[in-house]
């Protein structure tokens, strides 16, 4: 945990807030499925409740903060609205606190509460849209021992901005075997998944209907005989105003940044 966190001082980018009442859902959620998580600090020493360490630094993190003092810096700036579904006791913990409490908790226990933790937002919140799609982590190869880059597949939570789950891609594999790993993972029961071309095989599109989600999937000409139907009948479609048949049209212009 030490690792992943650098202190910085810097603006946090304020994030979609949550009702009162999704807030405190969440709250009670991270409270069970964190439970299994051993407090590492003695008894007799302990000022803030673990969950509360856990909640205010996550939320950072989720806001934007990369380091202890963001965690220290957002509970500070956020106390009156935290105070609302959080105990705490001992006011915000501090830079230290959260940097000895995160370094010392089992990493491995702390990623299935917090895996666990991430699916209950799915219900509490409604992330409808779930946009699955892989990327390679920039500068994670190793020459000298000839491996190649991490490949990694992910479900993000449009709405929201989470990572709901990730799944590694192994060696000499590829995204067609890591994602229906990573759907396994997710509660996607009335939620949108989204996939590129890579994800549009017959084997996934049954996996996210039998659970009870609808999907949009990319089609192109890596698929040619399935390509070629569909563009044929968009044509004829097309040129007969589609007579007979029950559609409707949506178009939606996104800017594009200046660097695009």
């Amino acid at each position: 945990m030490a690792s992943g966190f650098k202190s910085q001082k810097h603006r946090i980018k304020s994030s979609k807030r949550l009702s009162i009442a999704q807030a405190t859902a969440l709250t009670e959620k991270m409270a069970l499925v964190f439970g299994d998580l051993k407090d590492p600090r003695v008894e007799r020493t302990r000022v803030h409740i673990l969950t509360d360490i856990l909640s205010v630094g996550i939320l950072s993190v989720i806001a934007g903060g990369n380091g202890w003092e963001d965690m220290e810096n957002y509970g500070l700036s956020k106390c009156e609205w935290l105070e609302q579904f959080l105990a705490l006791p001992g006011g915000i913990p501090s830079a230290d606190t959260f940097r000895r409490v995160f370094e010392r908790i089992n990493p491995k226990v702390f990623e299935q509460c917090f895996r666990r933790w991430i699916e209950s937002i799915v219900e509490v919140v409604g992330a409808q849209v779930i946009p699955i799609d892989g990327k390679t982590i920039k500068g994670s190869y190793e020459r000298e021992q000839g491996k190649s880059a991490l490949h990694l597949v992910s479900a993000w939570s449009s709405q929201y901005r989470l990572v709901l789950g990730l799944v590694l891609v192994a060696d000499k594999s590829n995204e067609i075997t890591a994602i229906p790993a990573l759907l396994e993972l997710l509660d996607m029961a009335g939620c949108i998944i989204t996939i590129d071309a890579m994800g549009t095989q017959t084997a996934i599109a049954s996996q996210i209907f039998y659970a009870k989600a609808d999907y949009v999937l990319a089609l192109k000409a890596n698929h040619p005989t399935l390509h070629g139907q569909v563009k044929d009948w968009f044509e004829q479609q097309l040129s007969q105003g589609f007579e007979g048949i029950i559609h409707s049209y949506d178009q939606r212009v996104e800017l594009a940044s200046p660097s695009d």
